[in-house]
């Protein structure tokens, strides 16, 4: 009898347990191992919180390279709740975005893109290029 239930526990370790801790694994790994990092300067265009049983910040920043150019989006996301509040107040206002993107996520229970924004500072002043007049 013990012997059986021996071999059932064993199978379950095997089966199930097993394979949870090395998706377990493979999740801390991928959540810590920062494949690219960087900045990007624009607007915020939008912050919101997403998510049915995850809450995640997702937003977009308007990259605007010179006045009258069609604007690139840059979809982010924000795991820190203090750097989202931070990226609320400027919402309007010329920012620089620091992020790090962590590739191979397996779920978006984390977020739902790459790039995870670690902090924001705002630009003073205007730093785009005046248009020449002919």
């Amino acid at each position: 009898m013990f012997a059986a239930l021996f071999s059932f526990i064993k199978k379950l370790v095997i089966f199930f347990l097993i394979p949870l801790f090395l998706f377990g694994l493979y999740t801390m790994i991928t959540l810590t191992w920062v494949y690219s990092s960087g900045e990007r300067a624009g607007y915020v265009q939008k912050l919101s919180q997403k998510g049915v049983f995850c809450k995640t910040y997702e937003g977009e920043l308007v990259l605007v390279t010179v006045p009258g150019t069609q604007a690139e989006k840059f979809f982010f996301s924000v795991p820190d709740k203090a750097v989202a509040k931070k990226i609320n107040e400027t919402i309007g206002k010329r920012v620089r975005l620091v992020y790090e993107q962590h590739v191979g996520v397996p779920t978006s229970c984390y977020a739902e893109t790459q790039y995870y924004v670690t902090d924001v500072h705002v630009i003073e002043g205007d730093n785009l290029p005046m248009p020449l007049n002919p």
